[in-house]
């Protein structure tokens, strides 16, 4: 049986997308073993599950694949998504900004810094992969680094300084630093027995799982008022 899921990049990333000769296409299509059908004129792409279609969560991977591209990764970086460990994470800055196209312009160039500074500093810091593309900030990374990634992002749109904002991220490299080292010396923790834990507690995590989801699954804004050129690391 086939499975197709859809999805619709803006029209100026479909290029990219099927890259020179349609090498990026191939290339998603030999890595998740989907078929993929892009529509240039529209922006409209159809995932289709094939033959050869060994992993439940290929179809998955290449709709995350295709959205990191289509909000500005490059696509050497979007295939990264291949790995399991790690996530693509788009925060739509209209949720903080409202609709004033100043205000939008204001805050993208907060987070990129003078000089691209800032943004630098949190991909060096955090080891996120960061595009500021359009209404959006995108960032592709582990899980842990994703979340602190968008705490210092919070912190900014919410007003923070600068200052406030790199000693934050000065303190949460060190704790990173710190569980990698402990991580070397213990090993990786078994993560069946994490989740084994998880589940003899009582608390109930239906909810935030399904607003997660609704939120990492949710298509892009369609209006191109503020298509541009990416900024991504």
């Amino acid at each position: 049986m086939v499975n197709t899921e859809y999805l619709k990049i803006p029209k100026d990333r479909v290029g990219v997308t099927i890259g020179k000769n349609g090498k990026i296409k191939h290339q998603l299509e030999i890595i998740t073993k989907t078929e993929l059908k892009i529509d240039s004129d529209t922006g409209n792409i159809a995932i289709s599950s094939t033959d050869e279609t060994d992993d439940p969560l290929a179809i998955w991977k290449a709709r995350y694949m295709i959205k990191a591209i289509g909000r500005g990764f490059n696509p050497d970086i979007a295939l990264t998504l291949e790995n399991d460990d790690l996530i693509l994470e788009i925060i739509n800055l209209q949720d903080y900004v409202g609709k004033s196209k100043k205000a939008l312009v204001r805050q993208k160039g907060r987070i990129i810094g003078k000089n691209g500074r800032t943004r630098q500093i949190m991909h060096d810091m955090l080891d996120v992969e960061i595009s500021i593309y359009g209404k959006t900030v995108s960032l592709i990374g582990e899980i842990e680094n994703i979340q602190m990634a968008r705490e210092a992002i919070e912190m900014i749109l919410e007003g923070s300084r600068q200052k406030t904002v790199y000693a934050y991220l000065e303190k949460m490299h060190d704790k990173l630093k710190r569980k990698e080292f402990d991580e070397m010396v213990n090993g990786k923790p078994d993560m069946k027995d994490i989740l084994r834990e998880d589940l003899d507690t009582d608390e109930d995590f239906t909810d935030a799982e399904e607003d997660y989801n609704k939120n990492a699954i949710s298509e892009d804004d369609e209006d191109n008022e503020f298509e541009e050129e990416s900024e991504t690391l």
